[in-house]
C-alpha cells in the first residue's frame, strides 16, 4: 500500500489499516474524528478494516494515524503489511476465549434450567464457573468498553460489556446479601433461579451465556471476512516471486520480481510463471491465463506477442522483454480495482453508517428508559432489570455496518476470480435499471483483426494457399497478413517468395516457384489485362455484399481464386447476444463500418437490423449514447478502443474489455478481462446479484433491529436468548454475503 507524496496545498490520499474496530460504530466514530480535521475526507470501512483519506493543507499522514490513535484505535502507516480480516493470530486468541466461555456456560446454564442438577449450593459451582468466562473470556469487551469511556464514545462493547457484568454483580449481590421476595415477572420466557435458600434471583446463566453466544458470533463473523476478503489476498499472491533475467552483458541470474525493471530480458520456462507483463522475443508456447480471466483455454503465442504477468507457460521455453513491471502491471491494477471497490459504499449503507453513529447512545437510552417504565409500573426491581439488560445485548449495529462492505468483499471478489472487475458499489446500482445494450463491433463483437474466412477457387486449395500466402507473408498490409495467417495455419511455415513487389492500393506480385504470381484487386489484375471469370466474379460480388473483402489470386495469366477476408465474429459474440437477451436487454450494434458489413455481422450475432447504427464516426459515438439515452432509455455500452472512452463514460452503464485500451478500461465502470463477450452478461449478472445481495442483508439488519429491540423492552426475552439472537444476526448477514462465492459464469 503506498500514499501519494503530500506537499502544502495539494491533494492527496492514503489508505490506513485500522485495528480495534468492533462494531459499525466504532467506524461510524473514527470517520467523524477524521472529516472533522482541516482539508480531510475519510470513509473507514468495518468490513475491510481500512479508512480512504484524501487530505491537503499541512496535514500529513502521521497527523492522520494520530487522529485514529486519538480515539481509542490503531493506525497503520502505508508502508507497513496489511493485516488480514479475521488473520490467524487474530482468530486464534478469539478461539481460545470463546473455548473458555463455552466450556464453562454449559454446565451454568444447565444448571439454571434444569432443577434436577440443582444440588445443595449448586450456585455456588455456578458463581465460580461464571467469573472466568465474565472477565477472562469476555474480557475483549470490557477493555475496549473502558477504551471508548475514557475518549467519551460508546460502541457496541460498551453494550455488552455493562449487560453481561450488571448480569454478574446482580447475581453477586443476590448470592450474597439477598433478595428474597422481591417481586418479578412470571412469563414463560424468564428463566429466574430461586436459591436453594431462598436468597432470590441470580442471572449467572444469563452472564456466562452472552458471553460465549457473543463470542461465537465474533469469531464465525471474523472466521467468514477472512473468507470474504480470500479472493483478493489470492489475486494478490498470483505473481511469480522470483525471474531468470538475461542480462546482455552476462549469463543469466535469478533475481527477486521486484528488482525487474522495464526493459530487461527475462527467462520463462515450462511450468513457470511470467514475471511480468511484456512482449515475447523469443520462442512460441501456449499461455495459461485462467487465474486472470477465467478463461480456461490455453493461448498461444510467439515472438512479439504481448504476455501477462502472474499467467502460466504451460508450453516452450519464452524469452520476454518487461513493458511493465511493479503498479503498472495487469494484475497489479486488477487488484487496485477490486479493492477500490471493496472500500466504497453504496448510499443504502450510508444511510445505515448515519444509524450506527447515533445508534448506541439511543439503544442505551432506551434501557434506561426501560428499567425506568417497568418500575414505574410497579413490575418491581428484577423485572425491570432483566428486560433493561435484554435491550442492550439485543441491540446490533454490527449487522448493519456488514451489510454491504461484506458483500462487495465476496462479489467484487468472486469477479475477480471470473475475469470481471467491478469499480465500486456504485456500478450495482446501475446494473438495476439498464434496458439497452450498445456493442462496439470491431474488437467487441469481432475480433478486431482481419481473418481469411474462405478460398473460392477451381483449383487445388492448398496451391492457392500456398502461392498467395508465400507472397503476402513478404507484406505488412493488414489483409496481406490475414491471407498470411491462413495459408500458415493450414500448411505450415512459409518460405520467402523469389521475387516481390508491392503495388501501393492495389496488391503485391512477385515470383514463386518459378509462378509469377498476382494477390490484390481486380484493379491489379486490369494492369496485368487479366480477365475475372463469371464464376469468380460472382463470388467476389457475393462476398463483397456480405461486407467483407475480396482479393484476387492469379497465377500464370489466369485469375484462379477468390480469398475471402473479413474481421470475423468472435465464436461466443452469438451466444452473449442471447444471454443479453435473456437479462431484457435491446442489444444495438455500434460501428464505423459501412451499413453492408453492420448488417452482416447483425445478422450472424442475432441483433435485429432496426438496432444497427452503422458509419458513425469515432467521435460521434457518445452523441448516440445520448440520442437513446434521451429516448428514454437505460444505456450499457460495451467497447475496448480508445474512441469508446467517451461513451463508456457517458453510458449509464460502462463495460471494458480488458483486452481493449487504457482509455476504455479506464472510462468503464466493469471490466472484463477477458476479451469473451459473454463476460458482459455474466458481469451484469453477478453486478445485480451482489445488489440484491447487499438490499436482503440491509433488509434484515434493519428488520432484527426493528423487530428485537421493541421485544427486549416488553420484558419478551431472556438476556441470554437475547444475546444469542445479537451474535446470529451478524453472522446470518455474513454467511448471506458468503453465498455469492457460489456464482457461476454462463
Amino acid at each position: 500500500m503506498t500514499a501519494r507524496t503530500s506537499t502544502p496545498g495539494a491533494a492527496a490520499e492514503v489508505e490506513l489499516a485500522i485495528g480495534g474496530m468492533t462494531c459499525a460504530s466504532c467506524a461510524a466514530r473514527i470517520e467523524k474524528k477524521l472529516n472533522r480535521m482541516e482539508g480531510v475526507t475519510a470513509t473507514v470501512n468495518y468490513a475491510t478494516e481500512k479508512a480512504r483519506i484524501s487530505y491537503d493543507g499541512e496535514v500529513t499522514v502521521r497527523d492522520l494515524i494520530t487522529t485514529v490513535e486519538a480515539t481509542g484505535y490503531t493506525a497503520q502507516e502505508p508502508s507497513a503489511p496489511e493485516p488480514e480480516h479475521g488473520a490467524p493470530d487474530e482468530l486464534r486468541p478469539l478461539g481460545q476465549r470463546l473455548i473458555t466461555a463455552v466450556t464453562l456456560a454449559v454446565p451454568v446454564v444447565a444448571m439454571a434450567m434444569i432443577p434436577a442438577l440443582q444440588f445443595e449450593y449448586w450456585q455456588w459451582l455456578s458463581l465460580t464457573l461464571a467469573a472466568p468466562v465474565v472477565t477472562y473470556a469476555a474480557w475483549p469487551f470490557h477493555r475496549a468498553a473502558f477504551t471508548n469511556a475514557r475518549h467519551g464514545a460508546a460502541t457496541m462493547d460498551t453494550l455488552i460489556s455493562v449487560g453481561t457484568s450488571a448480569a454478574f454483580l446482580w447475581s453477586l449481590w443476590a448470592l450474597f446479601f439477598g433478595t428474597a421476595g422481591m417481586p418479578g415477572m412470571t412469563h414463560p420466557f424468564e428463566l429466574t433461579i430461586a436459591r436453594g435458600d431462598g436468597a432470590g434471583n441470580i442471572y449467572l446463566e444469563a452472564a456466562a451465556g452472552v458471553t460465549a453466544f457473543i463470542l461465537a458470533g465474533r469469531y464465525f463473523e471474523a472466521r467468514a471476512k477472512r473468507k470474504a476478503g480470500a479472493a483478493l489476498r489470492a489475486l494478490l499472491e498470483l505473481g511469480a516471486k522470483d525471474v531468470t533475467v538475461l542480462p546482455a552483458d552476462g549469463p543469466e541470474k535469478t533475481i527477486p520480481v521486484t528488482e525487474l525493471r522495464t526493459g530487461d530480458r527475462f527467462l520463462v520456462r515450462p511450468g513457470e510463471k511470467i514475471a511480468t507483463d511484456g512482449t515475447v522475443v523469443e520462442g512460441s508456447s501456449a499461455v495459461d491465463a485462467s487465474m486472470l480471466t477465467g478463461e480456461s483455454v490455453p493461448v498461444e503465442v510467439a515472438a512479439g506477442d504481448p504476455v501477462t504477468g502472474a499467467t502460466v507457460n504451460v508450453g516452450g521455453r519464452l524469452v520476454v522483454t518487461a513493458t511493465r513491471v511493479g503498479a503498472d502491471t495487469q494484475l497489479a491494477r486488477m487488484a487496485k480495482l477490486v479493492e477500490d471497490a471493496q472500500n466504497g459504499k453504496a448510499a443504502a449503507q450510508r444511510l445505515a453508517d448515519r444509524v450506527s453513529a447515533v445508534f448506541v447512545p439511543v439503544v442505551i437510552a432506551l434501557a434506561l428508559g426501560t428499567l425506568g417504565f417497568w418500575l414505574g409500573n410497579g413490575a418491581g426491581l428484577t423485572a425491570a432489570f432483566t428486560a433493561a439488560v435484554a435491550v442492550l445485548i439485543i441491540a446490533c449495529p454490527c449487522a448493519l455496518g456488514l451489510a454491504t462492505p461484506t458483500a462487495l468483499l465476496v462479489g467484487t471478489g468472486r469477479g475477480a476470480q471470473l475475469g470481471i472487475l467491478i469499480k465500486g458499489p456504485e456500478v450495482l446500482e446501475s446494473t438495476r435499471g439498464v434496458d439497452t445494450v450498445v456493442l462496439d463491433k470491431t474488437g467487441t463483437v469481432t475480433t478486431g483483426r482481419m481473418t481469411l474466412l474462405a478460398v473460392h477457387t477451381t483449383e487445388d486449395e492448398a496451391e492457392v494457399l500456398r502461392l498467395a500466402g508465400v507472397l503476402e507473408h513478404a507484406s505488412e498490409h493488414p489483409i496481406a497478413r490475414a491471407v498470411a495467417d491462413g495459408a500458415r495455419e493450414k500448411l505450415g511455415e512459409l518460405p520467402a517468395p523469389e521475387d516481390f513487389a508491392n503495388v501501393p492500393g492495389l496488391g503485391v506480385q512477385g515470383q514463386v516457384d518459378g509462378h509469377a504470381v498476382l494477390v490484390g484487386r481486380d484493379g491489379l489484375l486490369r494492369a496485368w489485362s487479366l480477365d475475372l471469370p463469371d464464376e469468380l466474379a460472382r463470388l467476389k460480388d457475393t462476398a463483397e455484399a456480405a461486407g467483407h473483402t475480396a482479393v484476387l489470386v492469379a497465377w500464370d495469366g489466369e485469375a484462379r481464386a477468390v480469398l475471402e477476408i473479413a474481421d470475423a465474429v468472435k465464436e461466443t459474440s452469438a451466444e452473449a447476444v442471447r444471454r443479453l437477451r435473456g437479462l431484457g436487454l435491446r442489444p444495438v450494434l455500434l460501428t464505423g463500418d459501412n451499413e453492408a458489413v453492420a448488417r452482416s455481422v447483425a445478422r450472424e450475432v442475432g441483433i435485429a437490423p432496426e438496432d444497427v447504427i452503422a458509419e458513425v464516426l469515432p467521435q460521434d459515438k457518445v452523441d448516440v449514447v445520448k440520442r437513446l439515452q434521451s429516448e428514454g432509455r437505460s444505456v450499457a455500452m460495451v467497447g475496448d478502443g480508445v474512441n469508446d472512452a467517451a461513451a463508456l463514460a457517458q453510458a449509464d452503464l460502462g463495460l471494458a474489455m480488458g483486452t481493449g485500451t487504457d482509455a476504455a478500461i479506464e472510462a468503464g465502470d466493469l471490466t472484463l478481462v477477458r476479451g469473451d463477450l459473454r463476460a458482459a452478461p455474466d458481469a451484469i449478472r453477478l453486478a445485480r446479484r451482489t445488489l440484491g445481495t447487499i438490499r436482503s442483508n440491509l433488509f434484515w439488519a434493519f428488520a432484527y433491529n426493528v423487530g428485537a429491540l421493541p421485544l427486549a423492552a416488553a420484558g419478551l426475552l431472556n438476556p441470554m436468548i437475547a444475546g444469542a439472537a445479537m451474535a446470529f444476526s451478524s453472522v446470518f448477514v455474513v454467511g448471506n454475503s458468503l453465498r455469492l462465492r457460489t456464482f457461476r459464469a454462463g
